[in-house]
């Protein structure tokens, strides 16, 4: 197998996240909220292992005709934001108006956020919250709480996007990879199980869920507050 075809494979793996992408947009049309999260999570899987592949195998160089940062800011669109709004829209989580004003703000800010060359810091972490909402919806899927507290964290995390708030990348991220890392792909399988079940009300993947996503979301606003060890001479 030759470096030109390892690196062109990469970028076809990547591809299979559009193909994820609409089997989770027909699964949300028909309000298949299982299936929709089922497809998000295996596209979420995929969007983890890509990158490393994609430096392994030196894409940049062997495949430079495909430009793999735009073909996976294209998907993390789809998948991270538009479907998971469109959901949150259809769910009734959010009655009335709120649905409206939810739908229009996350759509807005995270295509002006993904398109911001500041979206990364020297660290590899994210600069403004990522607009990782497939993440957030599934968790609200799973404990339905109160549309104001939707509507409130739905604002809070939009404003977060344009603030020098660090959020890590879990396979990036060198500080705390070691429990950063695991508790992504913990967050992977709780997210996994709560769809498979349904949402069960008294699925313990809830508690999961929850505890994953409260680490993920602010290890990199702690990082900003507790000093780093310096490395020893």
């Amino acid at each position: 197998m030759t470096a030109q075809f390892r690196a062109l494979s990469v970028h076809m793996f990547t591809a299979t996240g559009a193909v994820l992408a609409m089997l989770a947009m027909l699964a949300a049309v028909d309000e298949k909220w299982d299936m929709m999260f089922f497809w998000l999570v295996v596209a979420f899987f995929v969007d983890g292992v890509d990158g490393p592949l994609a430096r392994k195998y030196n894409v940049k160089t062997y495949a430079p005709q495909i430009d793999g940062v735009l073909l996976d800011l294209i998907i993390d669109y789809l998948t991270y934001v538009f479907i998971p709004a469109f959901a949150l829209f259809k769910s009734g989580l959010l009655p009335n108006w709120t649905g409206w004003i939810m739908i229009i703000i996350i759509t807005f800010t995270s295509v002006l956020y993904f398109a911001d060359t500041r979206m990364k810091t020297k660290d590899n972490s994210f600069s403004g919250f990522p607009g990782c909402w497939n993440m957030l919806v599934l968790v609200l899927f799973a404990i339905e709480p109160n549309y104001w507290l939707i509507l409130t964290l739905v604002i809070a995390l939009s404003i977060t996007m344009f603030l020098p708030l660090k959020f890590v990348h879990p396979v990036r991220t060198e500080r705390w990879r070691a429990i950063t890392l695991p508790m992504a792909l913990a967050w992977t399988f709780f997210a996994g199980w709560a769809a498979w079940v349904d949402f069960h009300p008294e699925s313990w993947a809830h508690w999961g869920l929850v505890v994953s996503s409260i680490y993920l979301i602010s290890a990199g606003v702690l990082q900003q507050i507790i000093p780093a060890r310096s490395a020893s001479k």
